[in-house]
């Protein structure tokens, strides 16, 4: 423990992990309680969310390497290994001697002095079998080398890895801690080239993006703000988008609390986007908490247009006010759904609930949960949605849908049935992107453009 009475990062995230269950917690609401406690909240967020990004890659290691398989190990004993284990592997840059050593310390005030030499052996175990930590990945042998980035990866003295060549969904499935089943899918879908490439953007630090709130400020304004506090940020070309190079806590970047900005995704700004919603236009954001697409859409009409708000989830609803609120947006109204339900609009945003695969990166948990069912039970009520939301249409009225998810069943499958069923409807156009862990990363999503007729 540091003398300001803060803990280290490594203390933070072992606290995090010991109560943290994949399919039933959402790890950012346990990390939130405890980043107070610490001085290294960047670097307590990234070990924990690197850890469970890379959960069933680090389990492979500790049960090959480590002498001692994982389901015989305390849970509090095996978090800090497994913190210890994704530093060795995924940061090259950190001590080796620095990884033992804290994580020793950290056994020792979690689980008491007998402990100690245990995950100090385990560890070093680990590390004996290791040859290169950062090895070229065009050279390197794939049974035995966990990719890193698209350019690196460590490599270990023996094989333990599925044959990239036989099995790929396997060794896909492995290397990456992504559900068998859903890299099958995407080899189906996207191939193999692609399918790798997404992989790779499931398990990236994803960068922060924020969109310059237009009604209040330029971005060449909002840029020079942050530089005055020696924050760069960094415009994306044909993007109405600002990366920040050096993240922190985003309500404490400059211009927060005054609604210079909204954090956004380069592909969640694409809906809104495409849809070029105009001042005139009678607009409803069925799905809309938190609110980012929602306060995007009164930016884009110079908020004149008449924006009506509704979500399922009240409590999100909240959330929604205090953006719209924060932003000094006037022409967004919050409505329950039971007075939505008889009003006719000139367009529809249908930013529907998904299976999430598009964002894996960021929802860290879902690669835990996500089954086939559930795709099959979403596109059900995606579908419900888009019934609701033609009824609700004028004539010649727009409804843009999308989702953050890459599956055909829950984007281009579900709009070509429903087109299928609805002839007085066109598509008028539609955009899959794909998660990318290029300079410019962003997650995936898709948009459809339709039009009454």
């Amino acid at each position: 423990m540091k003398e300001s009475n803060k803990h280290t990062a490594r203390f933070i995230a072992a606290q995090v992990l010991n109560k943290f269950e994949p399919k039933r917690d959402y790890a950012s609401a346990i990390l939130n309680i405890f980043l107070d406690k610490t001085d290294q909240k960047q670097r307590a967020t990234d070990l924990v969310f690197g850890t469970i990004r890379n959960l069933t890659a680090i389990d492979a290691v500790i049960n090959t390497f480590a002498g001692c398989p994982v389901k015989r190990i305390q849970k509090k004993l095996l978090n800090i290994i497994r913190i210890g284990c994704y530093e060795i592997i995924y940061t090259p840059s950190t001590a080796e001697h620095s990884i033992v050593n804290e994580a020793a310390q950290n056994a020792k005030e979690i689980a008491g002095q007998k402990q100690v030499g245990f995950v100090n052996a385990l560890l070093r175990q680990v590390i004996r079998h290791i040859t290169e930590r950062q090895n070229a990945i065009l050279r390197a042998n794939t049974k035995r080398t966990l990719p890193q980035t698209v350019m690196t990866g460590c490599q270990f003295d023996s094989d333990f890895l599925p044959d990239d060549n036989t099995n790929k969904a396997e060794y896909l499935g492995t290397v990456f801690s992504l559900p068998k089943w859903l890299v099958i899918d995407w080899l189906e879908e996207f191939g193999p080239e692609k399918t790798r490439e997404i992989c790779f953007a499931c398990n990236r630090r994803p960068s922060v993006y924020i969109r310059p709130n237009i009604l209040r400020i330029k971005p060449k304004e909002l840029i020079e703000k942050f530089r005055q506090k020696e924050i760069e940020l960094e415009p994306i070309p044909n993007e109405s988008l600002l990366q920040i190079k050096s993240p922190g806590t985003i309500s404490q970047l400059p211009g927060f609390d005054e609604g210079l900005f909204v954090v956004q995704d380069i592909t969640a700004s694409q809906p809104v986007r495409l849809l070029n919603p105009q001042e005139s236009w009678k607009i409803l954001d069925m799905c809309a908490a938190p609110g980012g697409k929602t306060t995007q859409l009164a930016e884009a009409a110079n908020d004149s247009s008449k924006i009506i708000a509704a979500d399922f989830d009240s409590e999100r609803l909240l959330k929604l006010k205090e953006n719209i609120d924060r932003l000094g947006i006037k022409s967004v109204e919050i409505m329950s759904y039971e007075k939505v339900a008889g009003l006719k609009f000139d367009c529809i945003l249908l930013d529907v609930p998904c299976s999430n695969t598009g964002v894996l990166a960021k929802r860290i948990e879902t690669r835990f949960r996500i089954e086939p069912y559930i795709i099959k039970e979403l596109a059900k009520t995606q579908r419900e949605l888009l019934e609701k939301a033609s009824a609700m249409l004028k004539p010649c009225g727009i409804i843009c849908y999308s989702t953050c998810s890459i599956q055909n069943k829950e984007n281009s499958g579900l709009v070509k049935d429903f087109l299928s069923n609805h002839a007085n409807f066109k598509l008028v156009s539609e955009k899959l992107i794909l998660p990318a862990a290029c300079e410019h990363d962003c997650d995936g999503g898709y948009t459809a453009i339709l039009v009454h007729s």
